[in-house]
């Protein structure tokens, strides 16, 4: 009679707690399921969860770790953006810049930055166009800090030109406003050497 009674009430805690659970997705609304098909580690969908992510960002996140970026990656920049008030909505972007080749932590540091916004497909341009992560993440810096710097355009260009990746760098570091691109590029083409260039164009 005991051991009834006991089954009974045990299976009516056991609704309870059921019913109150699924009350509190309902309320919340979200559903990580496609997380947990993806693959991504149940502590990493925990924590998202923690993130209160709306079924948008779990879309978006999806994405991204769909193309392969890590699990706590995601995690992370879903977190740098929860941070600034903001709602990620960056997971095309990201899934741009993986597949154009760009590191993990090129990419972090760009959210950081919080330059995985409407510059991200220039910054994904510039590397398809065999522009290095450390040029990237120098204009990206600038941008980030509202300083000057030469657009993607005129460094693929001047990389075209034979201009080499450190003068490159050295250019997008010196402040120098993309309103100098002509001069630049009009002494690449009288010959003048990386050396000359850098010489002339010592930034602000």
């Amino acid at each position: 009679m005991k051991q009834a009674r006991f089954r009974r009430a045990f299976a009516s805690i056991a609704l309870f707690l059921t019913c109150g659970l699924a009350g509190c997705q309902r309320a919340h609304g979200v559903d990580t399921q496609p997380l947990n098909n993806s693959g991504m580690a149940y502590d990493s969908v925990r924590q998202l969860e923690e993130q209160k992510v709306t079924n948008a960002e779990v879309a978006d996140v999806l994405k991204m770790h769909d193309a392969g970026f890590p699990d706590e990656d995601c995690v992370h920049v879903v977190q740098v953006f929860h941070s600034r008030g903001q709602l990620f909505g960056a997971g095309s972007a990201v899934t741009g810049l993986i597949r154009a080749g760009m590191s993990d932590e090129t990419i972090l540091r760009l959210a950081d930055l919080n330059q995985l916004g409407l510059s991200a497909g220039e910054l994904e341009a510039m590397h398809l166009a065999g522009l290095s992560d450390a040029i990237v993440l120098e204009v990206a810096r600038h941008r980030a800090d509202g300083k000057p710097v030469l657009a993607g355009a005129t460094l693929a260009r001047l990389k075209n030109m034979g201009v080499r990746a450190p003068t490159l760098f050295e250019l997008a570091r010196r402040d120098i406003p993309d309103s100098e691109a002509k001069e630049i590029i009009s002494l690449r083409r009288r010959g003048a050497s990386d050396a000359q260039i850098l010489r002339r164009f010592s930034g602000s």
